[in-house]
């Protein structure tokens, strides 16, 4: 289980996610940022995307992970659906990620996010609960 809110920062736009486990707070990350995008509810998971991610600590992983989805986004106009983190060990993350292509028809972008940043970044465990914060570049 995990809860996301919205953070402000100045000219950009972030998020904070607090999850039971480690893989749950790159899921919920992972719709954090979606929902800043796009209404999730109007996107059917009819395709899935697999992502495999490969970083030297948690923060370069979550960076390169949001980063990873923004450019499926970009480049094939992919909308997120649903995500499932199936492993995070070590230095590397394996995840299965369903929705489908943009459908200006159905779809209404919300607001555009250029990419993560390490500004303000963290990911750890805190009180038991894993937390992270990202800040958008918008």
């Amino acid at each position: 289980m995990f809860s996301v809110r919205q953070i402000e920062h100045t000219a950009d736009v972030g998020i904070e996610v607090e999850a039971d486990s480690l893989e749950e707070l790159f899921e919920g990350a992972a719709v954090g940022m979606s929902c800043l995008m796009l209404d999730i509810g109007k996107v059917r998971g009819v395709e899935e995307r697999e992502v495999s991610i490969h970083a030297s600590d948690l923060a370069e992983m979550m960076f390169k992970w949001l980063n990873e989805l923004l450019f499926l986004f970009e480049t094939e106009e992919f909308l997120f659906h649903g995500f499932d983190v199936c492993r995070i060990e070590g230095e590397n993350l394996e995840a299965k990620i369903t929705g489908e292509n943009y459908d200006p028809n159905r779809h209404e972008i919300l607001d555009e996010i250029k990419a993560a940043t390490y500004h303000m970044m963290e990911v750890s465990k805190k009180n038991g609960k894993w937390f992270a914060r990202v800040i958008f570049d918008v």
